[in-house]
């Protein structure tokens, strides 16, 4: 069995990935799927979490289904790729949950900030029955979630020091396309800017947006710590990806292939997620190394952020759904 068109590279912490996979095209008769992702690097969760299914898919399936992964944007970015799914020009995908706004808005529990007081409550939810139920709240669209894996805790970074809400104020920060990450920002007094993934360095460097919300990886392997002034480590959303299928592609399977898949999408899902804190610290301690600023905040700073954000739940409860909402805030 030939495969993967990216091979993989362990990180410093021996964090759990399958063994590189060679670079080769499929096997004359096997059933080629695509995975689209938006994330380039080698360490990168999502980075590491696509390339550990795919080369157990091509070891397990071997002669029936092999998985090509396209990072970076490559073969779809983040405007296409769902409407490629559907369409049937790739199989899988893990999109970041904020992606989801326009099919569910019971998705948009993730962002509503501090809703999560640290990754391992996020963790818990997505394994709580109201958590698994989200999983396959977009079926009548068709899109199925196969599992949710997370990427860490989120943090505000900028051009100037952010240590209050209040200092945010007059910036502007790239969002992605949710009216929840929206309406955060807009309740820091800074203005939304919704952007591409793949635009972001390119935005920051030239003052298109004057900062960003994302992980210690995604600031790390993207370079956002290049031109920030520093980030703030806030922790005020979990960033999370809905590891995903269509309901035509599942479907279309014979029973005994679809039960070989999705064990192996929940395994390398448990597998992922269990190697989230390790790899965040070195990222953090990568962004140390390079020189980035990473500043903390004391109790009554973070206060004043959390405080400054309530709004933002009160206003999209009834939509998300109160007892969604509760069962997030009680993770």
């Amino acid at each position: 069995m030939k495969k993967l068109a990216h091979a993989l590279a362990a990180t410093a912490l021996a964090i759990a990935v399958a063994p590189a996979a060679m670079a080769n095209d499929c096997d004359p008769g096997e059933r080629v799927t695509k995975f689209s992702h938006v994330t380039g690097g080698t360490t990168h969760p999502k980075v590491v979490a696509a390339n550990s299914f795919a080369a157990r898919v091509n070891k397990e399936l071997n002669g029936v289904m092999c998985v090509e992964v396209y990072p970076n944007s490559t073969l779809f970015g983040d405007s296409k790729e769902l409407e490629a799914l559907l369409l049937g020009d790739v199989q899988f995908l893990a999109p970041s949950l904020s992606k989801f706004g326009s099919y569910t808005k019971k998705l948009g529990v993730f962002d509503l900030p501090f809703i999560f007081k640290d990754m391992d409550a996020g963790m818990r939810f997505t394994q709580s029955k109201t958590g698994k139920s989200l999983l396959n709240s977009m079926e009548d669209v068709g899109f199925v979630g196969l599992g949710y894996w997370a990427a860490g805790m989120k943090y505000f970074s900028a051009n100037k020091p952010l240590l209050t809400p209040a200092d945010a104020k007059g910036l502007k920060f790239r969002v992605q396309t949710s009216d929840v990450a929206k309406a955060m920002i807009a309740a820091m007094g800074a203005s939304p800017q919704p952007m591409a993934f793949a635009e972001v360095y390119g935005a920051l460097q030239t003052k298109v947006v004057d900062g960003q919300e994302n992980t210690w990886a995604n600031i790390y392997t993207k370079k956002f710590f290049e031109v920030q002034d520093g980030t703030t480590e806030t922790n005020h959303q979990m960033l999370a990806y809905l590891f995903m299928t269509s309901k035509e592609f599942l479907d279309s399977l014979k029973p005994d292939v679809r039960a070989k898949l999705m064990r192996i999408a929940n395994d390398v899902t448990i597998e992922a997620n269990n190697s989230v804190k390790a790899a965040e610290a070195l990222n953090r301690s990568n962004i140390v190394k390079a020189g980035g600023t990473i500043r903390t905040l004391n109790a009554a700073q973070r206060k004043a952020w959390v405080d400054a954000m309530m709004p933002v739940w009160k206003q999209f409860e009834k939509e998300i759904g109160p007892d969604i909402v509760k069962a997030a805030a009680n993770s």
